[in-house]
């Protein structure tokens, strides 16, 4: 193991744990010492309806009313497109959309006085669903090969659809943001985000002005897995708005039933998929890949690019054809989470390799390994595995682990009594980075080191810590470089008035791309290091030279320049009698490179295993008959602890990367995309096999195995 693996304390550690970490609820005043409004939103009770009007109580002295007419600049929120409005339009699109906002210095009077806003509607027909959804955000395709050929020459054609459900993150701390006008005219927003420059675009535009106007600063934020890439433009935008109007400092910080009713979560799909067989080896798919984006397209085609890219999981099929479609209906916008449209997909492909395998009469394991794409084989957008594609050696050292192909071949013969056993097997990948030329032509990263005279180094980069260590694994690169004390290196939460655009901390990218941006910053800072003196150097992402250019309009080339891989098994016990399923093993092996700091990155991995395996099982949430989502608790939706999978092991494979820092390679989105496969195919072996139970739906809760074990009486 490498010097820079071994792990240190983290450098919120201690604040965290003593309670002094200030969120943005934290606040008793503003920066100037201001008292601080409180906002909270009135949300739209319909999926679908013309606003005819809207009815304002009159308000006690210091309340306002903030609406779409009081934005100064566009009401259209900037995330890729901008169709998402800061506040309602002239109708809603969905049971959440925000129509205003009261604010005012007493919560309790706040809430008294929204309940009194009356709003008349012409409720209207919503579009719920997904297979029939007429509008479409986003329509790709690709492909490559004979298709047609393969097909007609095929032995034999299986066809699948498989569904996958919402998931929401379910971070501890819910979406919050605070404005605070500044005496200087600039608007100053905080609170809990990902991605600083992404809010800073979308409010300079809501409020009118330049980039000048404004600057937004990371608050410490309690966990975002996606969930705060896109929204907190979306509030920041309304609190901007809010204190514009007001001219105080207002904050909103939502209540837990409103987050998880009202936010983005994962694209529920439908993934239709047709496979050609011919001498016991693929030789075609098609996919047809649809997800439901809800009203407003936000995140989706970067979601949707992920997903249909990875459709054809990590086998080497000759000919490809990919269809991808992300369809509007009347529910809350889906955004990004964890892997962001890759476990959709990776879910659907490793069942489907699962049930031809069992068709074939052929151990599944077996049959996926032959198909395993190794270096050099070209990629599903005709780029190419550049590096060493290490799943044949992870796949070995799980089987170590865990006995996994004894029990493979065992619990899959026909098992009888009460308690029944499956394991579980799936591979899958993670393209590191941004997706084709992203990190070139859109973000272009930019990182800073300034040195102060006293010998302290401060790192500047736009990279929020949202629980996955930056703070920490930052500093240790530019002090591991200057060989100086790690506690000589810091890095505060970062403000756009005094860090550049290193880009948003999304797609498993920050430690890969910038932490290398700031490993080289730092080898420039040795050079010209002068005692006493402040200095400061800056780097730019330069785009691998071996890199196959990316078309986005054609899905062509190297959509990303290297691989994160994992391999998972899950070992089940079902309970005939009462349909509860007994997790008794979770086992993960990831190649995540060189893993900067080894506690933190096996954190990232025991965390996002489990919330893989919550999404396959338990984690079950949907609209009703009107749009509405009814498990908005904790109560309602329940997600997996530590006492659900008390045999839960993560083992790292070092496959280092030349371009990542030290041979880093994204980790964050890694873990949670192979679970699902691994979890649903031990059920169903459990279960007696595909040829009793064809499972192709997740979650798979108690209730699913029950009434699927009621089949068997029936």
């Amino acid at each position: 193991m490498k010097e820079i693996c071994r792990s240190v304390k983290k450098k919120d550690h201690d604040p965290k744990i003593e309670g002094r970490s200030v969120y943005v609820d934290d606040y008793n005043l503003s920066a100037n010492g201001s008292k601080i409004l409180c906002g909270r939103l009135l949300h739209s009770i319909y999926a679908k309806a013309k606003v005819l009007s809207v009815t304002v109580p009159e308000l006690p002295e210091g309340y306002f009313w903030v609406d779409r007419n009081d934005v100064p600049g566009d009401n259209n929120v900037n995330i890729v497109l901008d169709d998402t409005p800061v506040f309602c339009r002239d109708t809603v699109e969905y049971i959440g959309e925000p129509i205003g906002m009261v604010v005012g210095p007493d919560e309790k009077v706040v809430e008294e006085l929204l309940k009194k806003v009356e709003v008349a509607y012409e409720e209207l027909e919503p579009m719920l669903d997904l297979r029939n959804g007429e509008t479409i955000f986003f329509d790709y395709h690709f492909g490559h090969g004979n298709v047609e050929k393969a097909f007609a020459e095929a032995d034999k054609i299986y066809e699948e659809e498989f569904i996958t459900g919402y998931q929401d993150q379910t971070y501890l701390e819910p979406q919050g943001m605070m404005a605070e006008p500044e005496e200087d005219g600039r608007m100053f927003v905080h609170g809990s985000l990902q991605c600083p420059y992404y809010v800073h675009g979308a409010v300079a535009r809501a409020l009118g002005t330049g980039p000048e106007g404004v600057h937004i600063l990371q608050d410490v934020t309690g966990g975002g897995f996606g969930g705060k890439e896109d929204y907190p433009s979306i509030l920041g935008c309304q609190v901007a708005v809010a204190a514009k109007k007001s001219g105080q400092p207002v904050r909103c910080v939502y209540h837990r039933r409103e987050d998880l009713e009202f936010t983005p979560k994962r694209h529920p799909s439908l993934c239709k998929y047709k496979l050609a067989v011919k001498d016991g080896r693929v030789t075609a798919v098609d996919a047809d890949i649809r997800f439901d984006a809800g009203a407003y397209s936000t995140l989706s085609a970067v979601v949707l690019q992920r997903g249909i890219i990875a459709a054809p999981g990590i086998y080497n099929i000759p000919n490809v054809n990919v269809t991808g479609k992300a369809v509007k209906t009347n529910t809350a916008p889906c955004g990004a989470y964890r892997g962001f449209g890759a476990p959709q997909t990776f879910f659907s492909i490793e069942m489907m390799m699962d049930h031809i395998a069992q068709d074939m009469g052929v151990d599944s394991i077996e049959f996926k390994q032959k198909h395993f794409v190794k270096q050099g084989d070209m990629t599903s957008t005709q780029g190419r595995y550049h590096f060493p594609v290490p799943i044949p050696a992870m796949l070995d050292e799980i089987d170590e682990l865990c006995d996994l192909k004894r029990k493979h071949n065992e619990y899959s013969k026909p098992q009888s009594g009460r308690y029944r056993r499956g394991i579980g097997f799936s591979a899958i990948f993670h393209g590191a980075g941004f997706t084709g030329s992203g990190e070139r032509d859109i973000i272009k990263a930019t990182a800073k080191l300034r040195k102060y005279a006293d010998g302290t180094v401060e790192v500047l980069a736009s990279n929020g810590d949202i629980g996955q260590g930056v703070r920490t694994t930052f500093p240790k690169i530019v002090a591991h470089e200057l060989n100086i004390p790690l506690e000589k290196v810091y890095y505060s939460h970062p403000d756009t008035a005094r860090v550049p655009d290193s880009g948003p901390t999304v797609a498993s990218r920050s430690l890969m791309t910038v932490g290398e941006l700031l490993r080289r910053a730092a080898i420039k800072l040795r050079d010209i290091w002068e005692d006493g003196k402040e200095q400061e150097v800056e780097e730019h992402y330069k785009q691998p030279d071996f890199m196959i250019p990316f078309y986005l309009d054609r899905f062509e080339g190297d959509a990303y320049p290297t691989y994160a891989w994992a391999v998972s098994a899950v070992e089940v016990e079902i309970d005939t009698y009462t349909g509860v399923v007994e997790i008794l093993g979770a086992y993960g092996n990831f190649d995540v490179g060189t893993p900067v700091d080894y506690n933190i990155v096996v954190g990232q991995m025991e965390g996002g295993f489990l919330q893989g395996l919550g999404y396959a099982s338990i984690e079950k949430m949907n609209y009703d008959a009107k749009g509405r989502i009814r498990n908005n608790s904790f109560t309602d939706y329940l997600v997996p602890t530590s006492m659900d999978v008390p045999n839960l092991v993560a083992k790292m494979h070092v496959e280092e990367y030349p371009g990542g820092p030290y041979g880093a390679k994204g980790a964050g989105e890694l873990p949670l995309v192979a679970p699902p496969a691994a979890y649903l195919e031990a059920v169903e072996m459990a279960l007696g096999g595909m040829k009793k139970h064809r499972l192709n739906a997740i979650p798979f809760s108690t209730e699913d195995v029950i009434l699927e074990l009621n089949k068997e009486v029936l």
